[in-house]
């Protein structure tokens, strides 16, 4: 068969950080290659699939990938060769099997799941059908709304800020290329409102910028600013999100942000009092991963206004899932297959999700590569949002450009974002 796996090569390589990171070649009988790259977290959950590091001091500072190239050359490449790249559910079992944790800490959760995307390309590749379209049949028409981080904080840059991303939500636009306009225009309107007020435009690790600012309040209000200066409507046109990472908030039974210590119910008191007084549309980990209690109120106060996202609630982990669907904690899963560590596993979350209600949004990692799987795979699954950072650092844009193309591939039949759009002149 055209599409049986001749060999797997894997490489160490680096990602936006400077971080060694795994890619990973998988080869087919007809000479086709697939080739995939895996992200790297910062802020991680700790229910998160294991990522593998040598730990050497020497070598990167002990971040080096070695042992997980050498386990895809010696274990998974020797294992799967001769298997149909087209057969993915058996390719991401045997992985599992061969691994035998319930973590991936033995092979590494960076190795099968380099082996586990480039499988997917390849078979795509083989077949000459776009990997959207391979991943996701023939209905696979819906672009997802742009979550587009423009404002870094927490420990993805070197500011006052503790919440860790404000992201811009755009709204009904009648194609994703209006709407990522939109959101570029307004990421321009911001940077020249930092410059007019004495403020850094460097950007954090995701290209939002990182200002000096001295409360959360004032970014808000720096984003409504820009919005009006872009010509959008706030709360109409244009949405704000924040990934509130509150593991990094956490000490012992209360949430610090700044100088103030929280109980749970304050802070929860906090995010509503938010979400009165600016457009505030998405919260992304409000409370802690273990948080269950805290996560159940939050959903019951806020639930039936905002999407409440769990990332490192859920970790893509369809077990965990299924734990806060029974308790009604959150109401939209972020997807991040590097935190569960195949495609497989990553498809079992998202449908779960679906099958209850539940928005989906795929997501990219503060440690990136400039490879595009996750826009293919928000496209193939019809996710309802995509976050990929901010609009400059060709990592990131590499995401929103992929999503242009699909979007101009699929032309006519392309279902928008949202249907309507409106803009101030």
């Amino acid at each position: 068969m055209k599409t049986t796996i001749e060999k797997i090569c894997a490489r160490q390589i680096l990602d936006s950080r400077g971080m060694p990171t795994v890619e990973v070649d998988v080869h087919l009988a007809d000479g086709t290659v697939g080739t995939a790259s895996v992200p790297s977290g910062l802020s991680k959950g700790r229910h998160e699939a294991v990522e593998l590091r040598d730990g050497i001091r020497d070598f990167y500072g002990g971040k080096s990938v070695w042992q997980a190239v050498h386990n895809v050359h010696k274990i998974l490449a020797k294992e799967l060769h001769g298997e149909d790249a087209r057969n993915q559910r058996r390719i991401d079992d045997r992985m599992i099997e061969l691994d035998g944790t319930h973590d991936k800490r033995d092979l590494g959760a960076n190795a099968v799941l380099g082996v586990s995307l480039a499988c997917a390309r390849a078979a795509a590749n083989s077949l000459r059908v776009p990997l959207f379209r391979y991943l996701g049949g023939l209905f696979a028409h819906s672009i997802p709304v742009p979550m587009v981080n423009v404002l870094n904080g927490g420990v993805h840059a070197d500011n006052p800020l503790d919440i860790q991303e404000f992201m811009l939500v755009p709204q009904g636009f009648r194609s994703f290329s209006d709407a990522l306009r939109a959101v570029c225009e307004t990421f321009y309107a911001l940077k020249s409102l930092l410059r007019e007020r004495g403020l850094s435009t460097n950007v954090g690790d995701e290209g939002g910028f990182a200002p000096e600012i001295s409360s959360h309040e004032q970014a808000f209000e720096l984003l409504v600013d820009a919005m009006r200066r872009a010509g959008y409507i706030p709360g109409e046109q244009m949405k704000i999100a924040i990934d509130a990472a509150a593991n990094e908030l956490l000490l012992e039974d209360r949430y610090r942000l700044g100088e103030t210590q929280y109980t749970m119910e304050e802070l929860i008191r906090l995010y509503e009092k938010w979400c009165e007084d600016y457009p505030l549309c998405s919260i992304e980990d409000g409370l802690a991963q273990d948080d269950w209690n805290g996560w159940v109120l939050l959903t019951e106060r806020l639930g039936g206004k905002v999407q409440l996202v769990g990332d490192d609630l859920f970790c893509t982990n369809a077990d965990r899932l299924k734990t806060g669907i029974q308790q009604k904690a959150a109401n939209a899963l972020l997807v991040k297959p590097n935190q569960v560590g195949t495609l497989t596993e990553t498809f079992e979350a998202i449908r779960l999700a679906k099958k209850h209600g539940l928005r989906t949004i795929i997501s990219h990692r503060s440690g990136e590569t400039t490879d595009a799987f996750i826009s293919d795979l928000a496209v193939a699954v019809q996710a309802d949002f995509i976050k990929s950072g901010s609009v400059s650092r060709t990592e990131r844009t590499a995401k929103y450009n992929q999503l242009l193309r699909i979007e101009q591939h699929l032309a006519q039949y392309a279902i928008p974002p949202e249907n309507e759009s409106g803009r101030t002149e």
